[in-house]
Parts: structure tokens; sequence; C-alpha cells
């Protein structure tokens, strides 16, 4: 599910599984993914980008619908996770949005240092409002410390979705690109900031996202 490369000092993480939606087997694939870039040697930086039409539409909720009991929880536990371990990480990362970025993967996005968009076509999207899946704590302080309030809000509760030049004009994006440049964008981004001590880049950040933090530890028991 996830194509791992290096080029120099960066790490190019694909996600291939058509939306690239969200369920176990996802996120085991993540998991290795980001454990090869933080065991790698020298300066590195991570850039995560997908393919065709979709970098992420969010959790899998056909495999949600069916899955054993717990099974559902577990997911969006594992899930705020891997956004935790995303915002803290001790490397650069930096999103290349290829396509539509919706629910969980607009904030798989928003975990990352910086994003890029494409800008001609694919939207950035939180549709919970129209799906009627209420945001977690830790979901809800993610986007709210990387976005700024107004457009948190108008995010949240609109369900609006932004294409790439809107969501730079809302600073939910840093740039907009052709498609054949998302890539080659977000590793242009993501460089300058590879030969940085990983540790103190991690605890920079810890500190910096402390509160949403918080919130994604938070086990999520029910209710969403």
């Amino acid at each position: 599910m996830i194509e791992t490369t290096r080029t120099e000092d960066v790490f190019a993480l694909k996600m291939v599984a058509g939306e690239n939606r969200v369920n176990p087997t996802f996120l085991e694939a993540f998991k290795l993914a980001l454990d090869e870039v933080e065991a790698a040697e020298g300066p590195v930086a991570a850039v995560i980008t997908g393919e065709g039409k979709f970098f992420s539409n969010g959790l899998d909720l056909e495999w949600m619908g069916s899955a054993p009991e717990g099974g559902a929880l577990e997911v969006v536990n594992g899930l705020q996770g891997l956004y935790a371990r995303l915002m803290a990480f001790p490397v650069p990362v930096v999103a290349a949005v290829n396509g539509h970025a919706f629910a969980g993967g607009a904030m798989l996005a928003l975990a990352c240092d910086a994003v890029v968009m494409r800008e001609d076509r694919g939207f950035f999207c939180l549709p919970e409002v129209d799906i009627n899946i209420p945001f977690t704590k830790g979901m809800a302080a993610l986007v709210q410390c990387k976005l700024v309030p107004s457009v948190a809000r108008d995010a949240m509760l609109s369900g609006r979705r932004f294409s790439g030049p809107e969501a730079v004009a809302a600073g939910i994006a840093d740039s907009a690109v052709p498609e054949d440049e998302v890539v080659a964008k977000a590793i242009e981004l993501a460089k300058p900031f590879a030969g940085k001590t990983p540790s103190v880049v991690s605890t920079i950040k810890k500190t910096m996202f402390a509160p949403a933090l918080a919130g994604l530890e938070e086990v999520v028991e029910g209710g969403i």
C-alpha cells in the first residue's frame, strides 16, 4: 500500500491503494514506511503522496462497517496515532497532495509540516458535518492547531471543498502547482530542513503542537 523510494536525502512515500482509505492494512504499511525513514542514516526528509485522482479519502468506511467488535475504534485510534507520529516526526515531512484529500486524508495532509497541492484538480475537504461523523477531540485539535480559526471554522462546519489555489489563499496549503510538479515542489520545500538534528526537531514539534498531540493520544472509546 506504500511504495518507498529514496533519492539522495528525500524519501518519497507513495500511497498506491486506489483511494488510499485507512484500514488496518494501510496503517501497518504506513508504520513500516515511517520506521524505514526514521532508521535511515544521514540527513533525511520525507514526502508523502498518492497517485492518480486521490491523495487519500480517509477512513475505509466499508471496512469499518463490517469490522469485528472493537475493530472500527482500533482504526480510529490507530489513525490518531499516525497523525501524532507525523506531527512530532524527527525529520521534515511534506504532503504532496496529488488529488482529492478528504476527511481523514485531509487531516493526514495537515499532520505534515507543509502541504503542496495540485492547482488544476483535486480538493481538500473536511466533510464530516455532511456525513454525520463528528470530529474526535484529537482530530478537531489537529485541524485547529494547523489552520487559522476562521478557516478551521469554515472547513469543519461547512464541509467546503477547497481547490489548490483556494487552499493556498486560506493558508491550508503552502503552494499549488501543476500536477507534474507537485512532488518536485514538495521535495524542494523539504530538503533545506533535512540536516537538522532529529531529536531537536521532534522536541520542538512536540512543544509547538502539545495540545493537539495530547488530544490525539487520548484513546477514543466511543461516540464517533
